[in-house]
């Protein structure tokens, strides 16, 4: 796609480029977010129980769906659903209560346990050990402290002796049975109205599901009303997925630790259960805090620390088992966040609601997310908050080299080679890259200096991959990088040169059996060289040996200097088509110096030169596609009757 910043430019240089996103700007856009923040603040009585029968919505659709699907009515389903899930969560929250009110009870029990534990860890007993000690002192100087202001209180507050005063009790009068009944339904009354809330939204965004999708569209715009419809039937079917798999996921990590707490003995294990899976959902920290509760109570009630270690190691081995290899074998490579956007949603959603907005953080993130990436106007949130890498993979290449940082450009290599081949990877990342910077060289924003730069890193980069051969990997192995993974997504292995043989002296004509008789010419810049570079390394991965020439080449006295060598095959590399007269110029003045060499010409544009392609023998515009062409010249048989290297 054009940059439009300069007319200069052709569309062809940008291919990869992605286009700008248009984040909201001027005060009347940081007023209107304010605003919303303000109302999300001022209105958490309603919009909290509102966010929850959203969130719930999406996990009991599917379940709505299903009944459907056996002919029952959708009201009639709705209504079944949603009492099923009240009855759940209710009879989950008693079991805590119930839990909860027998720990307390028993904890007078634990308290000596907790004395002696309390005890040995100071020293040997009470009073002795360097803790107690300090404790002790510390306590003696502020008795020392407080005596002489105590003594002056007392002078002031002592009544004489003759005039004592005489002790007032005062007593309420015993409630009534309406008091009594205030006094038991006020706690609930927040609560029961928060549940009343999130039942009847919950109730009619199931019934008017449709409605609402419809309502939302219009609001979006109906322009494209297809692709519109799609992508929203497309995110509520993502999302129902993935809050679904969370909460199974979760609760099932929740039966893990119940169960095992429960083998173990430590007291209200079905309350630690429910806890660890609500806490699940509190990013990073939900695990952690999970652990705490369990783990004070088991050393309150094991006189030694038996309890305390087994409990500890049923957390360490449970929450890295579902994070690490349950989570990434059931959602895949990721669910949609950066971790950086993870913890500002869960910081600023806790500031804004309290507790239920730490809870709440992920799966409203996740809903920014997937409208941002579906609806044109919010796609600043899908940059800032999703995972999906902000440039594209040869922008992410261009980028890199044009910092000199051949390392980071080679590790994400490393990481694509893992599914690709070295073609593909060159041919699909690194050159588009380079045609990108071939697009700033024509607007005249890259100087040489910068030029130089880059081919010098992409040696480096080449010598760093030197050693991968040009084969699609057959180890099954997956790259976990973000950013290579969206570089593999991009990349297509079916038109390729990695199904092509590795050549031997026997397979070679005569005329190419001698060193350096393929010869590849940069045609015009620095990066046109870099270009050459990597299909001189691709041709070298096939058995062809071949030597790369420079820019400067079709001067008169290099030109006079390649025609001594006698090359056998010359391949002229551009990276653009802006220079057709030079294709012509140079290819013509190639056949005067050398009319029987074979020349290829490999332009890697996605536009075809509108040239004269009978002046070159083979005309490309890939570098697997030239790659190709310089075997079949150089090969006696057909490279289809030639064993093939990685079979």
């Amino acid at each position: 796609m054009a940059d439009t910043r300069s007319s200069g430019a052709k569309p062809e240089f940008l291919p990869h480029r992605l286009p700008p996103v248009e984040a909201p700007s001027g005060l009347g856009s940081v007023a209107t977010g304010a605003l919303i923040i303000g109302a999300l603040y001022i209105g958490r009585e309603v919009f909290v129980p509102v966010a929850l029968a959203i969130l719930f919505s999406f996990v009991l659709a599917p379940l709505v769906k299903l009944l459907q699907k056996v002919r029952l009515p959708r009201s009639i389903a709705v209504v079944s659903v949603v009492i099923c899930a009240f009855a759940v969560v209710a009879g989950l929250a008693m079991a805590m209560v119930g839990q909860a009110t027998q720990l307390a009870s028993d904890l007078p029990i634990y308290q000596n346990t907790m004395r002696e534990k309390i005890a040995s860890l100071k020293g040997a007993g009470p009073g002795t050990g360097v803790l107690s000690r300090a404790v002790d002192v510390l306590q003696e100087l502020g008795k020392e402290l407080d005596r002489p202001d105590r003594a002056a209180a007392g002078q002031q507050l002592s009544p004489p002796a003759d005039n004592r005063p005489i002790p007032v009790e005062v007593h309420q009068p015993s409630p009534g049975a309406l008091q009594t009944l205030q006094a038991f339904l006020t706690p609930l009354i927040h609560p029961l109205t928060t549940t009343g809330i999130v039942l009847i939204f919950m109730v009619f965004i199931l019934l008017k599901r449709e409605d609402l999708r419809n309502r939302f569209i219009r609001l979006t715009g109906t322009d494209d009303l297809q692709n519109t419809t799609a992508a929203f039937d497309d995110a509520a079917k993502r999302l129902s997925r993935l809050f679904l798999t969370q909460l199974l996921l979760n609760s099932g990590f929740g039966l893990l630790i119940g169960t095992g707490l429960w083998i173990i003995g430590v007291p209200s294990a079905l309350l630690w259960g429910i806890l660890s899976a609500i806490l699940r959902f509190v990013p990073y920290l939900g695990a952690i805090l999970s652990a705490i509760f369990p783990m004070v109570i088991a050393a309150a009630v094991d006189p030694g620390w038996t309890m305390l270690a087994w409990t500890a190691a049923l957390f360490l081995v449970a929450e890295p088992l579902a994070g690490h290899v349950v989570e990434p074998l059931v959602y895949g490579r990721t669910t949609g966040l950066s971790p950086v956007a993870i913890v500002v949603a869960a910081t600023f959603w806790t500031w804004l609601w309290g507790p239920i907005g730490l809870v709440l953080a992920t799966p409203l993130t996740v809903c920014l997310v997937v409208l941002g990436r579906h609806v044109d106007r919010l796609q600043f949130l899908d940059v800032l908050l999703g995972d999906r890498p902000p440039l594209s993979a040869p922008e992410i290449f261009y980028q890199r080299v044009l910092a000199g940082d051949p390392s980071e450009a080679a590790d994400k290599a490393e990481e694509v080679l893992k599914e690709r081949s070295l073609s593909a990877y060159y041919d699909e990342v690194a050159i588009e890259g380079l045609r990108l910077a071939a697009g700033d060289m024509a607007r005249g924003v890259l100087d040489a200096q910068r030029q130089r730069q880059i081919l010098e890193t992409v040696r480096e980069v080449l010598d760093d991959l030197s050693d991968h051969e040009d084969r699609k990997p057959s180890s099954g192995e997956v790259t976990l990088d973000a950013e290579a993974g969206a570089a593999v997504d991009e990349t297509d292995e079916t038109e390729g040169s990695s199904d092509l043989p590795v050549l031997t002296d026997e397979q070679l004509k005569a005329a190419f059996r001698e060193p350096e008789r393929v010869v590849l010419v940069a045609a015009q810049s620095s990066l046109d060289e870099a270009a050459a570079l990597m299909l001189s390394q691709v041709l070298g991965k096939h058995g062809l040996a071949n030597r790369v020439l420079p820019q400067d080449t079709l001067s008169s006295t290099k030109l006079s200097a390649l025609t001594l060598s006698e090359p056998t095959l010359i391949c002229l590399c551009y990276l653009a088509t802006q220079s057709e007269s030079h294709m012509r110029y140079a290819i013509k003045r190639l056949r005067r110096r050398m009319p029987r060499v074979s020349i290829v010409l490999a332009y890697f544009a996605t536009e075809h030169a509108i040239i004269d392609t009978q002046l070159a023998d083979r005309t490309e515009t890939s570098l697997r596609g030239a790659s190709r062409a310089c075997l079949e010249l150089a090969a006696i048989a057909p490279l289809a009757e030639a064993p093939v290297a990685n079979t």
